[in-house]
């Protein structure tokens, strides 16, 4: 792993797309500086976007359209960084890397905090796909990987003394799911604001919910997923709020939640798309017994039935964008950093076939930084302790947004 310092990129082309995520070529970032911020076609109804914890900054707002934004890298070598995050209130970075590693980023140190490399099956959409660190334990966190069957496995790890490594041989597995087809696996965990563990899982895979997950309540799979964990609870819990026959569900209705995020009480959703829309939810975590449609719906597009679609009972998207515009969805979150003030509130996210990068203002409009920014293939997004944005790309490098 090489340390790389934060320095201006020089642009580089980008590989030619293909139509999925698995299937596409590594391509190195474009990175360009412009003055221009175009918004998209649609417009989206404007609506409430609850602020995180992370103190307010009394630095002076620029005008969007004054902004210069770019992508500086912090550190690369990595093979496929799938998600950046941190631990409560540390300012330490990790990174997820799909074959089977979590790295700690300190300072201008990179090491090793996790490998369980043999027991991830790393191939397409599987590997090792989320962490998340328990809010209360800090001795503990979790992992979200595919095993050697193909399967999800959702496990618990501790921390050394000091935090700087993990101990391998700490593992307790507290949920697995069986997987159908080898794509589609969700693989995002986060805690939210009630303390609770969040999973994303997708419909079991293949085209067409071909598995029939997407409408039922009795399954896990195509679903957002709602537990408790910790030392005290044996395997895991069910929080109050869960409604659906499975109990670990708290929404339905997904066909592949790659990312999802919080902010303040907001929960963000990208759910990956089939032939023809990619869509961003945006949803209360007080709420519950969710359905978001899929296989009915697309995005807000009837998919299913014309007799099924009729628009009671769905949660629609409160951003959408065709396959005229990309292939795959990279959710990302809301930026709530002191770098860049006027970005406050801004949801990111990317597309990894068409590699724009485009933020939901808190108004609803679109906007998109592709200009600025250049073309990146974003696997994963990630914030630090301090809010600030950053995106791990497919070239094995991960950037930070600033501007100028």
């Amino acid at each position: 792993m090489r340390w790389v310092g934060l320095f201006s990129v020089s642009l580089l082309a980008l590989a030619a797309c293909t139509t999925s995520r698995e299937a596409a070529e590594t391509g190195g970032p474009s990175v360009v500086t412009s003055t221009s911020v175009t918004a998209t076609t649609t417009t989206l109804p404007s609506s409430s976007t609850t602020k995180s914890d992370v103190p307010s900054t009394t630095s002076t707002t620029i005008p969007i359209g004054d902004l210069s934004l770019g992508l500086v890298p912090v550190a690369d070598g990595f093979t496929a960084p799938v998600l950046v995050t941190h631990r409560p209130e540390e300012e330490w970075l990790f990174v997820v890397d799909q074959p089977g590693r979590i790295w700690l980023i300190d300072g201008s140190a990179v090491s090793i905090f996790l490998d369980i490399n043999e027991r991830v099956t790393f191939r397409g959409e599987q590997g090792l796909l989320g962490v998340a660190f328990h809010p209360e334990q800090p001795e503990l966190f979790y992992v979200n990987y595919i095993d050697g069957n193909g399967d999800t496995v959702v496990a618990e790890f501790h921390n050394s003394a000091d935090r700087t490594v993990a101990d391998p041989g700490s593992e307790r597995v507290v949920l697995t799911v069986d997987q159908p087809a080898s794509n589609h696996n969700g693989g995002m965990m986060a805690f939210g604001p009630d303390g609770n563990l969040w999973i994303g899982m997708g419909d079991g895979g293949a085209a067409n919910d071909s598995f029939g997950n997407g409408q039922r309540g009795d399954t896990l799979l195509g679903s957002m997923l709602r537990i408790v964990v910790g030392s005290d609870v044996t395997p895991y819990g069910i929080p109050a709020g869960n409604v659906f026959e499975a109990a670990e569900v708290w929404s339905i209705g997904m066909r592949n939640p790659w990312r999802f995020a919080f902010d303040g009480d907001e929960l963000w959703i990208a759910d990956v798309g089939q032939g023809a829309v990619e869509e961003i939810d945006r949803v209360s975590v007080s709420a519950s017994g969710l359905n978001f449609g899929w296989p009915i719906y697309e995005g807000s597009t009837c998919f299913g039935a014309e007799s099924a679609c009729t628009g009671n009972g769905f949660v629609f998207p409160v951003s959408e964008y065709t396959h005229g515009e990309g292939c795959s969805i990279t959710g990302g979150y809301v930026y709530r950093g002191s770098q860049i003030p006027s970005l406050d509130g801004h949801y990111f996210f990317s597309d990894f076939c068409s590699g724009f990068l485009r933020s939901v203002a808190p108004d609803g409009s679109v906007l998109d930084w592709t200009d600025q920014m250049g073309t990146v293939r974003a696997l994963g997004f990630g914030l630090d302790s301090s809010g600030e944005l950053y995106v791990g790309a497919a070239d094995g490098t991960v950037y930070r947004l600033v501007n100028g």
